[in-house]
């Protein structure tokens, strides 16, 4: 569905069951250059006992784009809106890369019927540690096929499907261009870090083995010791795409967090 979201007209899905023996909804935050699209494999396994929902943040997917309102808190009201459009009295945000630095701003806001944070990945709280060079291959090539390519292989360490590579690689060059460099110039250098330690939900953050970037070090540094009941898992034999590396994987981790407070 197409909802019309502070101005700008976002693409939502919706699937699941509603209401399902009390359980929270699932809202799912893509990573930067995703989609809902991303979500696919990990919302497919869930659907049979949760109400998912998937938006494409502004500028992504197939979600309008706005010529500037492309801060952490932008994408955070866009988030509180869409919860407030819905209805939502009980929820947890799986935020993965962007998206957990997303869900991280939003829960600083103490929110209500907010359950749990699942964070994938995640951009942490302080400016990313992104090199300069790869900053800048990013946003010199945006648009282009072979450096999107280049971008899923460089990030996967398991060999995705033909299908969901192309997928990804079609999601990459459909984001805008203003809400790409925006993300590099200024939405992964803000800090937040100040306001995280009053997050008050149990946080589940989980790094992939082998990614390079978003580091379980860093992780655990970062945002697992700012707030108090968190907690941090390694995937295995996964780098940084890790809904579509190990669905099953991050499946099992979602139904777990659930069950431990539910």
């Amino acid at each position: 569905m197409r909802l019309k979201i502070n101005k700008v007209v976002l693409n939502i899905f919706e699937s699941g069951v509603k209401y399902y023996n009390s359980r929270p909804s699932l809202i799912f935050l893509h990573y930067f250059g995703g989609s809902s699209e991303s979500w696919r494999e990990v919302i497919a396994l869930l659907l049979m006992d949760f109400h998912c929902i998937a938006l494409d943040l502004r500028g992504f997917g197939a979600s309008e784009d706005s010529v500037d309102n492309h801060a952490i808190k932008d994408y955070a009201d866009d988030l509180a809106e869409l919860i407030s459009i819905l209805n939502l009295e009980s929820y947890v945000l799986i935020g993965h890369s962007m998206g957990g630095k997303i869900a991280l701003e939003f829960a600083t806001r103490k929110p209500q019927g907010l359950q749990s944070l699942i964070l994938l990945a995640p951009s942490p709280p302080t400016p990313e540690p992104m090199a300069e060079a790869e900053r800048t291959r990013l946003w010199t090539t945006h648009g282009d096929r072979q450096a999107a390519e280049e971008t899923v292989r460089k990030i996967t360490a398991q060999k995705l499907s033909i299908d969901v590579f192309e997928r990804t690689v079609a999601d990459n060059l459909r984001s805008s261009e203003n809400a790409w460099e925006a993300w590099l110039e200024s939405g992964s250098r803000e800090n937040i870090s100040a306001h995280i330690s009053g997050i008050n939900v149990p946080t589940l953050v989980a790094a992939g083995e082998k990614d390079e970037s978003m580091t379980a070090e860093l992780l655990n540094r970062e945002i697992v010791q700012r707030i108090e009941n968190a907690r941090l898992v390694t995937i295995p034999a996964v780098k940084h795409l890790l809904p579509l590396e190990a669905p099953a994987e991050i499946t099992a981790l979602i139904n777990a967090q659930i069950s431990s407070f539910a």
